[in-house]
């Protein structure tokens, strides 16, 4: 990512969450330890059913008195009912501020020339009362600003920035095995633990309980692991969604998510997988990417 460039990610959306039980209230549903999260660290999470299957992922940030959750915006609704049902008597207020706030994109690089930033992921920092911060998934991925949309062309300005095509940043997000377009397509599909949300720091597993918990953990402690959500790239054809991928008649896995930023479900442990090796997809040839962080 070039230090000059910003990215207007405009399909994300921004729930706030306030009020005194706000970090209880988070605490008892998502998959991360809410306690990582403050002033100066964010955090990657995710909401999944009470089978451990994949509801929403987002990224959690600390602003004034409440918590920001940065999410898909096509998803924001169906989270903010979802965070609804387990609210109950919780003293908390959940808003949606999607049409306030906006979030872009920066580099790894143009982060670390901030004064009081930290080469980790999630540091966070403020800048005129804005955060800024590392993604907590992979610092690669560079850094981000929650800014006001009144705010935003100003503060671009000021950080000698120019907002550039966006499909530059998911393309790149792509190639590093981070799906975050059409997430919705891994609904009750895929365990959150085979979207590698642990490898990409959305999974505690010392923290107490949560939805999805108890699953969660008997997979990772059996060691029940052999699926894994992967980056696929088209060699020729086209796909869609549940198309099965083989090689030799075996079947490794299908597509979860089709459109321009392709993943799909791999038996990645199979001995008949590789990567980068030419498989069948329907009528399509493709192969699997490693992303570098895979175990």
């Amino acid at each position: 990512m070039n230090k000059k460039k910003i990215y207007i990610l405009e399909d994300r959306g921004i729930l706030f969450v306030q009020g005194q039980d706000a970090k209880e209230f988070l605490q008892n549903i998502i998959t991360n330890d809410i306690n990582k999260v403050n002033e100066t660290n964010s955090c990657f999470a995710s909401l999944l059913t009470p089978q451990g299957k994949y509801l929403f992922d987002f990224l959690i940030i600390k602003h004034k008195n409440g918590y920001f959750i940065d999410c898909e915006k096509k998803q924001t609704e169906n989270l903010y009912n979802q965070l609804n049902l387990y609210k109950l008597r919780s003293k908390i207020e959940i808003l949606n501020l999607s049409n306030e706030f906006v979030v872009a994109a920066l580099s790894h690089e143009k982060f670390l020339e901030f004064e009081t930033s930290k080469d980790l992921p999630g540091c966070t920092i403020k800048y005129r009362e804005d955060p800024i911060f590392l993604d907590p998934r992979k610092k690669e991925l560079g850094a981000r600003i929650i800014i006001n949309l009144e705010k935003l062309y100003l503060s671009l300005k000021k950080l000698d920035l120019s907002s550039s095509n966006v499909d530059e940043y998911y393309k790149f997000s792509h190639e590093i095995g981070i799906a975050q377009k059409n997430t919705d397509q891994l609904k009750n599909k895929i365990f959150g633990i085979e979207c590698n949300f642990e490898e990409l720091n959305g999974l505690d597993f010392k923290k107490g309980c949560y939805v999805g918990q108890e699953n969660t953990a008997r997979i990772k402690l059996k060691d029940k692991i052999s699926k894994k959500l992967l980056p696929i790239e088209i060699l020729e054809g086209s796909i869609k969604v549940d198309d099965e991928i083989s090689v030799n008649e075996t079947k490794l896995g299908k597509i979860l998510i089709s459109e321009k930023y392709p993943f799909a479900l791999i038996k990645f442990k199979d001995e008949n997988f590789e990567f980068n090796k030419k498989l069948n997809c329907g009528s399509a040839s493709i192969k699997i990417l490693r992303p570098e962080w895979l175990k």
